[in-house]
């Protein structure tokens, strides 16, 4: 095991120029991660300067079998944390042979409307919670629960510190200073109110770079949660039957550094006119988490407030008095897509005219 420990950490530097590159995409559910690996000449920092690749989309349920070739473009270099060296991790989006955007690929749209002049000349910045939960790989059991069992209320879980309330610790650790060493801005993360359920939080990053390295942030921690042998889930609401109020979910902060009184109050307002379009793209599953109670809005109502945790968007006390700053979308679910959810948000309050 030393010696298969010792080929893994080799350090390619000294005997060669060439570097590895792990190129990676979505696959055809939305969020399963796909990746695979080739050998370049060398090290690059401009990704439309590597090699578009391609792979069989009949195996992703992104393509039939008898038109299976799905061509990948290289969009985001990161480096890599797992070979380390001048080794790379390609975030890259899906294309057909002719070039066109396949269906699951949503970052072609969300970079057109990041594109647009006036978007370009607001420039929001985006800071994304992602919450998630860790399982046992062998009993599919959230980490700290009792085998079949419940743990107790919450309470001492959020932002736990102990053997009895903190579970995964090293995982999550593992993934912080991982996405650091990548170049990924993740900004800090912390335990949340069930047992097993962590949260790290990636911003601020401006436009589609916020959904470049959150995917990509995932990406690493599933990679981590494989070494690990621990399972990874991003649902709203892993287990259902749980009698505790445990609730799960994402947050996106629009940082708007806009007069409150004027601009955040008519971002709001557009958001509000087109709040059935939103939630029908904030995630799957979300009508299992935003129900009216345990700090969610109800899903079928627009709400805001300054300070409420209970409303559709939430206002923070510091904006309120500083007439600039942020607001806060509770409404995407742990499992939506970034490059959907951020694009929508720009295009709404930016673009879109009522």
């Amino acid at each position: 095991m030393s010696l298969l420990n010792d080929l893994v950490n080799l350090n390619l530097c000294d005997v060669t120029e060439k570097v590895i590159a792990e190129y990676i995409w979505i696959g055809g559910s939305g969020m399963d991660m796909r990746s695979k690996a080739r050998t370049l000449p060398g090290p690059e920092s401009d990704p439309s300067r590597l090699p578009k690749w391609n792979y069989d989309g009949s195996s992703t349920e992104q393509a039939t079998g008898d038109n299976s070739e799905v061509i990948i473009y290289p969009q985001a270099i990161f480096r890599d944390p797992f070979r380390r060296g001048r080794n790379m991790l390609v975030m890259c989006d899906a294309y057909t042979p002719i070039g066109d955007p396949i269906p699951t690929n949503k970052r072609f749209n969300a970079d057109k409307i990041f594109s647009h002049p006036d978007v370009v000349a607001e420039e929001p910045w985006y800071g994304i919670e992602q919450e998630y939960t860790l399982f046992q790989k062998d009993t599919k059991w959230p980490l700290g629960w009792p085998i079949g069992g419940f743990p107790a209320p919450q309470g001492p879980y959020y932002c736990g510190v102990g053997s009895d309330k903190a579970f995964g610790r090293d995982i999550v650790d593992a993934h912080y200073k991982a996405c650091l060493f990548a170049g990924i801005n993740i900004s800090g993360i912390n335990g949340e109110v069930m047992p097993g359920q962590w949260e790290f939080q990636v911003g601020p990053v401006t436009g589609i770079s916020s959904g470049d390295q959150v995917w990509m942030a995932r990406y690493i921690l599933e990679r981590i949660t494989e070494i690990a042998g621990a399972v990874l889930s991003f649902d709203p609401k892993p287990v259902l039957v749980c009698p505790n109020s445990y609730n799960f979910f994402s947050f996106f902060f629009g940082y708007f550094f806009l007069f409150f009184n004027l601009l955040i109050n008519e971002a709001i307002e557009k958001l509000s006119k087109r709040h059935k379009e939103h939630i029908a793209a904030y995630g799957k599953g979300n009508e299992r988490r935003l129900t009216g109670l345990h700090e969610t809005a109800d899903i079928n109502t627009f709400s805001w407030g300054v300070a409420n945790r209970g409303a559709s968007v939430r206002v923070g006390r510091d904006t309120e008095k500083e007439g600039k700053g942020y607001f806060e979308d509770r409404r995407p679910s742990s499992n939506m897509d970034p490059y959907v959810v951020t694009s929508m948000i720009a295009e709404t309050t930016i673009l879109w005219k009522p």
